[in-house]
């Protein structure tokens, strides 16, 4: 608990033992009458006792001033009608009526509802906090005689050397110069299973360095690495409220006022029928009763509508989910994104890197004649010498020979096409059949599947190339599983070949897909699926070139972001790894928030208007008041925790 909390426990149990006190303490008799003060003796009407509401008013004073200081405080500001100025009335009210038990008892379990729930959001934040504390406070910094000084991460510059040792977390993303180890990258991605590495590979802030020591040369300043970037998102999430959080927001503004007038005007209307309607024509339901008694219900029916179960629980249900799907390794930018994929009915991938693997592997060579083999792969891998493309790197460590930089100038890459470059002098073309089309040269056809590189060399046919991208492990099992979980169609947009995207459509069960299309032919499609879909619409991709379609989307999903900064910042919802089973992941767990959300709104709804009716009849007393508020409360921010728990969607 919080020094804070504390404090209020302190408070509760305080007032609860004088409480206790009062009620249990006989007559204080007094000698004289005091006006207020006192009041005539029970036994004896010559002798005065202390007045009950004095000492009612030190427990209910210890426990509710801070409430009665908001409220007034509020009240000055204009915002009149909030949960305090309903507690105030209603136990000012109470203590006017001469219930000054019950005006103490609703004050104490408010304020008891009120540090539950105050508890129940800082052990959700908490939780995030811990799941989240990644950033580490130090880095070891290797200064140019080899000694190390213990700095803090916002110190350290790019090219710097940082030492980390085993157990220690990796401070800044950088790229291994000496060492191996295996990174735990669980915090991140919320696997389990260490990740290798070697020197030349990246590491990213956040991990934790587990076997051998490692010095890394650091490539980002603190403020740009990952691990600040995931944490600025999780801090922001709750800024983006889903639908149901701002009807809740809503509902609260105009819900709070029209309570109060309706307990006003089920106090007044019968108190002005009792004094106007003489006693022989009253109707039934005023029969035997007096102003006090309205009053009475009035202010039951004020305590029963205080709205903090709603108010609370339902953001603290998408905050526990935000933060559950973040052990997960799935990073979602808002409740609003979380609401809107328990509504996905169309998934669209993108094919490279998503549903495969984007490791290219070259399955065949077909050159031309007057072309062999070698020569035409090392054409290729020349001209695509300054591309970090996966079928560039693929073509250069298919070639045996070794590439001189020196041999290839005026490289030009036309997007969506391939690459133009000059290369020992010769003008060489890598790319699709829309590039041969472009450039007036006849390719032939290739039925094999894969990706299909074509060839041409001062304009003329040279050959081609076959590379291939095996489906992920888990991509099939992933289809299924989305359309398990009541996604109705799934799509696959690809820029690749017509028989590679029809090959791996049919390996993997995607309803549709739609090959040799450009980037912006992936946006017109994407717009003609929005139009047509019903519910909602995803698209899944790696974040790096597929900005435009991830905007464009209702949700747009970056898979394998960690270490993609164009991921984390166009994406509304973000995979920390490569595996496309954790979108049926982040969407059981939006659609378990969103029914525990749902749970709250209507079982908070109905048992207040429901103790609302009893007691605008005088069938609910102020206990059954007090459960209406404070145990709603209660039990639906304890619904709402369960939404941080995902350890089933982990297994």
């Amino acid at each position: 608990m919080s020094k804070k909390q504390k404090k209020m426990l302190t408070r509760i149990l305080a007032a609860a033992v004088l409480l206790v006190v009062v009620k249990l303490l006989p007559e204080i008799r007094l000698p004289i009458h005091l006006p207020l003060i006192s009041s005539p003796a029970a036994q004896n009407g010559t002798m005065f006792s202390l007045a009950p509401w004095l000492l009612y008013l030190v427990p209910y004073l210890i426990i509710g001033w801070d409430v009665l200081a908001r409220s007034l405080r509020n009240i000055a500001n204009g915002q009149v009608f909030d949960e305090n100025f309903l507690m105030a009335l209603a136990t000012v009210g109470a203590f006017g009526t001469g219930e000054y038990a019950e005006a103490v008892f609703v004050m104490l379990f408010y304020q008891v509802g009120e540090l539950f729930q105050d508890y129940a959001v800082g052990k959700s934040r908490q939780s995030i906090a811990a799941l989240m504390d990644i950033r580490p406070d130090t880095a070891n910094l290797e200064g140019e005689n080899g000694e190390i000084q213990e700095v803090d991460p916002e110190e350290v510059s790019v090219g710097s050397i940082v030492v980390i040792k085993p157990g220690q977390r990796v401070p800044l993303d950088g790229v291994v110069v000496e060492g191996t180890s295996a990174l735990d990258t669980a915090a991140l991605t919320g696997e389990s299973v260490p990740r290798d590495v070697v020197p030349g590979d990246a590491v990213i802030s956040g991990c934790v360095n587990q076997t051998g020591l490692l010095r890394v040369k650091v490539t980002r300043e603190s403020g740009e690495s990952t691990v600040s970037k995931i944490l600025d998102l999780v801090e922001n999430a709750s800024e983006k409220k889903s639908t149901s959080e701002n009807f809740i927001t809503r509902f609260a503004r105009y819900y709070t006022p029209c309570v109060v007038i309706a307990a006003l005007a089920l106090f007044l209307i019968p108190t002005l029928a009792l004094a106007l309607t003489p006693a022989a024509s009253q109707p039934a339901f005023l029969l035997g009763t007096t102003w006090s008694n309205w009053l009475h219900r009035a202010l039951i029916f004020l305590v029963i509508s205080c709205p903090c179960a709603l108010v609370i629980s339902v953001p603290l249900s998408f905050f526990g989910g935000i933060g559950g799907a973040s052990k997960c390794g799935i990073l979602v930018k808002g409740g609003n994104y979380l609401e809107a994929l328990a509504k996905t009915e169309t998934v669209i991938f993108d094919k490279t890197g998503t549903l495969t693997r984007g490791t290219f592997t070259v399955t065949a060579v077909h050159p031309e004649s007057g072309f062999t083999r070698e020569q035409l792969l090392e054409d290729a891998a020349l001209a695509e010498r300054y591309s970090d493309h996966p079928i560039s790197l693929s073509l250069q460590a298919a070639c045996t020979s070794s590439l001189d930089a020196g041999r290839v100038s005026g490289v030009e890459e036309i997007a969506g096409h391939g690459v133009l470059a000059q290369v020992d002098g010769r003008r060489v073309a890598v790319g699709n059949r829309r590039l041969m089309e472009r450039q007036g040269v006849s390719a032939a056809p290739c039925e094999l599947p894969g990706t299909i590189v074509y060839v041409a060399v001062d304009g003329a046919y040279a050959g081609h190339i076959v590379i291939s991208d095996l489906p992920k492990e888990d991509a099939k099992a992933a289809i299924a599983d989305l359309k398990a979980n009541g996604v109705k169609k799934t799509v696959m947009l690809t820029g690749d070949t017509e028989a590679a995207a029809k090959a791996v459509a049919a390996e993997l069960g995607v309803d549709e897909y739609h090959a040799e299309l450009l980037p912006a032919d992936k946006v017109e499609w994407m717009e003609r699926l929005l139009a047509s879909s019903g519910g909602k619409t995803a698209f899944v991709g790696d974040g790096i070139n597929d900005a435009p379609v991830l905007t464009r989307a209702d949700i747009g999903i970056a898979m394998g972001a960690l270490g993609s900064d164009a991921a984390i910042e166009a994406a509304d919802i973000v995979l920390m790894d490569d595996k496309p089973s954790k979108i049926a992941t982040a969407m059981r767990i939006s659609r378990k928030t969103l029914r525990i959300a749902h749970q709250n709104i209507w079982f908070a709804l109905i048992v207040k208007f429901a103790v609302m009716i009893l007691g605008a009849f005088d069938l609910a007393t102020m206990w059954e008041a007090v459960f209406a508020d404070v145990g709603v409360a209660f039990i639906a921010i304890l619904n709402a925790t369960r939404c941080l728990k995902t350890e089933e969607f982990r297994s």
